[in-house]
């Protein structure tokens, strides 16, 4: 099993904050996104034994890129995955810009494509795509970004991208894996073909078996070898009553004004992800605990990943156990606030996790 934990680079604190603030504009975080602050987040996290650190991307984030590249000189082993938008810039360019990443970070970079489920914030960049032409130039992407990488010269003629003599004069040397989420048909078909590790957004365990069987197996249909992986939220403590009392507290600070316009948000995309997460509770803040030790109410306002592990120390490692039954090899952690729950889940979870092998 690999370890990730999350830069929240659009602010952090003591309650559950959007990735991208769009239903919370009106609040301020307790603690701003400062390159120093997310240092401090990176640093706890590599010493807690997180291998990377994932960062949002969206309308309301800092540019991951630059955040990143500032944070990868203020630690030495974290290597950090950074999600980005392709259609919103050349794949020849970011090819250049991982590049360059890896020089100055010295091989640390991942990649977390977000290909966008938002319609109308893809329209506020200026991209008009539909939801299934929006997946097949991310599969493009991807295929122009690997090419370009090998080096040059090469043409390319697809039908989003055109390239004459392309290709980095040098060959990327420390090629970043590449990690892909979606849970729509065009988008497990992109991640068969294309991707190093399939994300996840936390859904009870049967539903994770159910796609990750039809991920594995859409993948060996191509020849190759998928890895898996899962975001969750971790609320851990030292009894389960201390933690359902925490999952309590987080949902008391989210006010059913707040609750609403993040659903009504949602709503509008288009996105089969998220109206999976959706579906788990459907607004209602009653019944959130979805499966044993699984809560649902951090997707009552926040986007994207929107279930939490609930529990006593040992009984969220049991209960990511059980998800590394199913297949999944990387787990993609976070917690409120980022910093101390670093430390916490690094020293009371992971090691239970390291001390028994799956």
């Amino acid at each position: 099993m690999r370890f990730h934990w999350f830069l929240p680079t659009t602010g952090d604190g003591r309650d559950v904050r959007t990735a991208i603030m769009s239903t919370d504009a009106h609040r301020s975080p307790e603690r701003p996104g400062s390159v120093r602050y997310l240092s401090q987040v990176a640093r706890a996290a590599e010493d807690a034994g997180f291998e990377a650190a994932l960062t949002p991307v969206g309308a309301g984030c800092p540019d991951p890129w630059i955040v990143c590249a500032a944070v990868a000189q203020h630690t030495d082993r974290l290597k950090l995955l950074v999600a980005f938008r392709p259609g919103f810039t050349l794949p020849t360019l970011l090819a250049q810009q991982a590049q360059a990443f890896q020089q100055i970070s010295g091989g640390r970079l991942l990649l977390n494509v977000v290909t966008g489920g938002d319609p109308v914030e893809q329209r506020a960049y200026g991209d008009f795509l539909d939801h299934d032409a929006r997946y097949r130039r991310t599969a493009e992407f991807l295929q122009v970004l690997r090419r370009t990488w090998s080096g040059g010269p090469y043409d390319f003629d697809g039908e989003y991208y055109r390239v004459e003599n392309g290709g980095l004069t040098d060959p990327l040397t420390t090629v970043p894996e590449i990690y892909f989420g979606g849970a729509s048909p065009a988008a497990e078909r992109v991640a068969a073909d294309s991707a190093d590790v399939a994300l996840m957004w936390g859904e009870p365990p049967a539903a994770i078996a159910e796609r990750a069987a039809r991920l594995r197996s859409l993948a060996s249909a191509q020849g190759r070898e998928l890895r898996l992986g899962i975001r969750l939220h971790v609320i851990a403590r030292d009894t389960a009553e201390e933690a359902w009392a925490e999952a309590g507290r987080l949902l008391a600070g989210m006010d059913p004004d707040r609750i609403e316009a993040a659903q009504r948000r949602f709503a509008r995309f288009d996105s089969t992800g998220q109206n999976r997460m959706t579906a788990l509770h459907g607004g209602d803040t009653r019944s959130l605990e979805v499966s044993p030790g699984l809560w649902a109410g951090v997707g009552l306002v926040r986007e994207g990943a929107g279930t939490a592990l609930v529990g006593a120390y040992g009984e969220v490692a049991e209960l990511i156990r059980e998800y590394a039954g199913l297949g999944i090899e990387e787990f993609v952690l976070s917690g409120w606030p980022h910093l101390e729950e670093a430390y916490r889940v690094g020293e009371y979870v992971l090691p239970r996790l390291a001390a028994v092998p799956v």
